[in-house]
């Protein structure tokens, strides 16, 4: 019994030591693993979020480097002037102008290796139709300021020339960079880079900033003048900051006209820049990003066939868009009451517009909420920039809405503009919330499979589109890199470049199916029906949205002219809270272009 009984005690002791050396390798080898996630998390992730939060805020300090020049400038007794604004965003430009040299010359010397390219990042039209075009008009200004500025050349300084013709060149090279470069992916140099287009993001914001005080000191002058010819307005002499006068003639017979001139072309100046900085922030925040092949294809693109209600009730709003900018205009330096009653004319087709976009956005609306399709969660920074822009520069529009309601219901005169202007302030509330849900519900709304029996679809049962949606499929080559030699693999190129046949876009072939597929034709009638709504939606909001971007680009804007808000808040804190917020509202209303443009791409 006493030799069973140690030969028990022999064998506990046995398995509490197999026990106690497997417990103590296990947590060793659960240690090791934590070891080893933490160590590749301080090696890998962590220098990136370090290099962002480094670059980051050089570009802020940048910008606020020159924020500070501009605000001081605009004080006129200021010791510091217009040329060091000027010579030092000249010296910003050159610094972008050599890194984008350099960062070509490296491209080329890695021309065999393969470079991840984000298809998300932008697409032809918006090079084409936004980015080029705006950048035309800029040189267009540039021109016109250099003829300006050498006509002064005796009383200004060699920068005011200089800073014309960097620009121009400055320009040149972007669009060409943003042509060929803005889709890729960098993997090398990644810290180096980060600041080179962070540098870029910032200098195009400070040119924005200096943009946006050009233009509203040259509204506000003639605000002011316009105000003391009408002698309704109070306005002190303290309030009151006369334009200064050059001390010198003009050498030729032109610059009256180049000057009036390139007034003109401020807003699309003022645009081309805080558009290429968009651009240029989704190519900083895609440095060091690694590419999910399944999300990284492009979208289907449908015909546009039925395409009538939308085009032809947006064409009408831009048309009389136009008429009401012209009278407005010319009625606003009439008497009094010609005076309001153009005032009065803008809020009731205001109010007419932001009906037709509030109900044509709810109606979207209703048609998703019908529909129950899931949403697309996979990663797209341009995407999700898209939606903060949207949001941010809504702010202000919401804001300067809200104080014209509190000066409404507070002000102690009543012009015959007073309600109107409430129930404009109130739509203009309601109408960007309607138009952010549509926009962002659309774009984060995951595509609806292919329906065989859709007319628009091609008809060729061995080719199949390629969606964000659907999962990668073996043998599908990934479109994210580019083919040995520099250039894009064949499929990026016929799907962006060329246009496709017939509006659509193809991906790989899958073998043909001898299995028919049944086909609901009530179903996909119902579907093809809501497709054509949402188009047409997409196309009326899109035209709106542009009249109402030309409306306050080019000199109507009411809450200068009514009288409620300076009576409220004052003329300076009015006019101050009008010149920040109305450059976001025109980016606004920009940016919901572009935004349902992709819309109309994608439904």
């Amino acid at each position: 019994q006493v030799a069973e009984h140690g030969g028990l005690n022999i064998m506990s002791l046995n398995k509490f030591s197999q026990s106690s050396s497997s417990s103590s390798s296990s947590s060793s080898i659960r240690d090791k693993k934590v070891f080893a996630k933490l160590k590749l998390n301080l090696s890998g992730d962590y220098p990136r979020k370090n290099a962002e939060l480094l670059s980051a805020q050089y570009g802020i300090n940048l910008l606020l480097v020159g924020v500070a020049l501009i605000l001081a400038i605009a004080h006129r007794d200021s010791s510091v002037e217009e040329k060091d604004l000027l010579s030092f965003t000249t010296g910003l430009m050159i610094l972008q102008l050599i890194w984008m040299l350099w960062y070509i010359l490296v491209r080329r010397s890695q021309r065999n290796t393969r470079t991840e390219r984000d298809v998300n990042a932008t697409t032809c039209w918006i090079r084409a139709g936004g980015l080029t075009l705006l950048a035309i008009l800029s040189l267009i200004m540039d021109a016109l300021k250099i003829g300006y500025y050498v006509g002064y050349r005796l009383c200004l300084s060699a920068s005011h020339v200089v800073y014309p013709v960097i620009h121009a060149i400055h320009t040149v090279a972007q669009v060409n960079f943003l042509w060929f470069h803005i889709k890729d992916v960098i993997k090398s140099f990644e810290t180096f880079e980060r600041f080179g287009v962070i540098h870029a993001v910032f200098t195009n914001l400070l040119l924005w900033c200096n943009g946006v005080m050009s233009e509203t000191e040259h509204f506000m002058n003639n605000h002011v003048r316009r105000t003391l010819e009408l002698e309704f307005k109070n306005i002190t002499e303290g309030e009151l900051e006369p334009e200064p006068e050059l001390q010198c003639n003009c050498t030729t017979s032109t610059c009256a006209l180049f000057s009036q001139s390139f007034t003109y072309l401020f807003p699309f100046n003022i645009e081309y820049h805080i558009f290429v900085s968009v651009l240029l922030f989704v190519m900083w925040k895609n440095i060091g990003r690694t590419i999910d092949v399944s999300s990284n294809r492009k979208s289907l693109v449908t015909k546009t066939q039925g395409l009538i209600l939308g085009p032809i009730l947006g064409l009408l709003a831009l048309v009389s868009t136009i008429g009401i900018l012209v009278v407005y205009i010319t009625r606003l330096e009439g008497p009094r009451e010609v005076h309001q009653s153009a005032i009065s004319m803008f809020y009731i087709y205001g109010i007419v517009m932001l009906v037709v976009m509030c109900s044509a956005g709810a109606l979207g609306l209703l048609i998703y909420r019908a529909n129950h399709m899931p949403l697309d969660a996979s990663k797209n920074p341009s995407r999700q920039l898209d939606t903060e822009l949207l949001f941010g520069s809504a702010l202000g529009s919401w804001f300067l809405s809200w104080c014209s309601i509190v000066s409404v219901l507070s002000s102690n005169s009543d012009p015959p503009h007073r309600w109107t202007n409430l129930i404009y302030s109130l739509l203009i509330v309601l109408e960007k919330y309607v138009q952010n849900l549509f926009i962002i519900e659309s774009l984060y709304r995951r595509q609806e499979s292919v329906e065989r029996a859709d007319p628009e679809l091609p008809t060729n049962p061995e080719v199949s589109s390629v969606t964000a949606s659907l999962p990668p499929l073996n043998g599908i080559d990934n479109q994210a890199y580019e083919s040995p030699g520099g250039g894009s693999s064949p499929t990026e190129n016929e799907q962006e470049e060329n246009g496709q046949e017939n509006g659509q876009v193809y991906g790989s072939q899958r073998k043909q199916s001898n299995v028919p597929l049944p086909v609901d034709s009530h179903v996909a009638e119902s579907s093809n029906m809501k497709r054509l709504i949402l188009k047409n939606i997409a196309v009326l909001l899109l035209l709106c949205n542009v009249s109402l971007w030309i409306l306050p680009a080019f000199g109507c804007r009411p809450q200068y002219d009514n009288g409620l808000e300076e009576e409220t808040f004052g003329f300076s804190t009015w006019t101050n809270v009008l010149n920040f917020v109305i450059p976001l509202n025109l980016f606004y209303r920009m940016h919901s272009v572009a935004s349902l443009f992709e819309v109309f791409r994608r439904v």
